[in-house]
């Protein structure tokens, strides 16, 4: 069973469900139809680029990675504002305002650092048990609470008459569409998102990602291998822990690890090269946090 990271380049139309769907199926006629699949991070079905898919034992990391923070670039096209704040809604309110490049730029700081955003009315999140967008889509009024996000950093990559074009690093629970909607605001217009990519999910860049038609060629008997990360690359800021035989064999077993002299912390657990799991070490004793059923390199 192959366990690690495909990174795959979605294309816009497609929803993240689908594309874990489409990995299903690539791996199941390349002859691994028994891999667990997962994705690490929704991306929407209108917004393209990386999205991390996570094989075999990385699918135990899969809720790290939404917790990781991602990096955007998008554009905003002012003077109309929509219901979805993206191409596909209706046009809700509109404005002759055009800012400046120069207005642009003097306004990001002000949307940098921890912020307050309310999510828009069309997005998944659950309302009194439904989601959002259900409620939206059935004309309901939907108010949606402001939550605190972080903004680690907003630049303006270009801009023309009409709209901008801008590069967020974000923290997770952040809707790019809700940020596009709130500068426009500020700068005493409206407006929505006509472009959005993802270029890093938590340690993933876009240089990783393959597209779609790379993906089919597993199918057609390529090696998964040349297109898989290892399951340790989800984890490149966290620092190793290097175990012998006796204590991997005590971690698999779920048992603590006493007088450690590392300082506290998580660490990736290893046997060689072979991750065993992760632990949090605090005041000298390591317990487990999450284990990998991995086979030794000998076995």
């Amino acid at each position: 069973m192959p366990h690690g990271w495909l990174i795959l380049d979605k294309p816009r139309g497609l929803g993240s469900t689908q594309a874990v769907g489409m990995v299903k199926r690539v791996l199941r006629q390349g002859g691994h139809g028994k891999a667990k699949v997962g994705h690490g991070g929704t991306l929407d079905a209108l917004a393209e680029g990386v999205l991390p898919i996570a094989l075999g034992e990385a699918t135990k990391l899969a809720g790290r990675m939404l917790d990781a923070s991602k990096i955007y670039d998008f554009t905003i096209r002012f003077g109309e504002e929509t219901d979805t704040l993206d191409t596909e809604g209706q046009v809700v309110a509109t404005s002759d305002v055009m800012p400046s490049r120069v207005e642009v730029e003097a306004i990001l700081p002000r949307f940098t650092g921890p912020i307050e955003q309310a999510p828009p009315a069309y997005s998944a999140i659950k309302v009194e048990g439904k989601r959002a967008y259900d409620l939206a889509r059935a004309g309901e009024e939907v108010e949606m609470k402001t939550r605190a996000v972080t903004i680690h950093s907003l630049e303006l990559v270009e801009a023309d008459a009409g709209s901008a074009t801008l590069r967020a690093h974000v923290s997770k629970g952040t809707y790019i569409r809700s940020l596009a909607r709130d500068i426009a605001h500020a700068l005493g217009t409206v407006g929505h998102v006509t472009y959005l990519r993802r270029t890093k999910a938590g340690p993933f860049l876009q240089e990783s990602a393959i597209s779609l038609d790379k993906l089919e060629e597993i199918a057609k008997g390529a090696s998964l291998q040349d297109l898989l990360l290892p399951l340790e690359a989800g984890l490149d800021d966290i620092p190793a822990l290097q175990l012998d035989s006796v204590s991997a064999q005590a971690v698999r077993q779920g048992r603590v690890l006493t007088e450690m002299p590392q300082s506290d912390g998580l660490y990736l657990a290893r046997l060689g090269n072979v991750p065993v799991a992760l632990m949090e070490l605090t005041a000298g004793t390591a317990k487990v946090v999450r284990g990998f059923n991995l086979p030794d390199v000998a076995e």
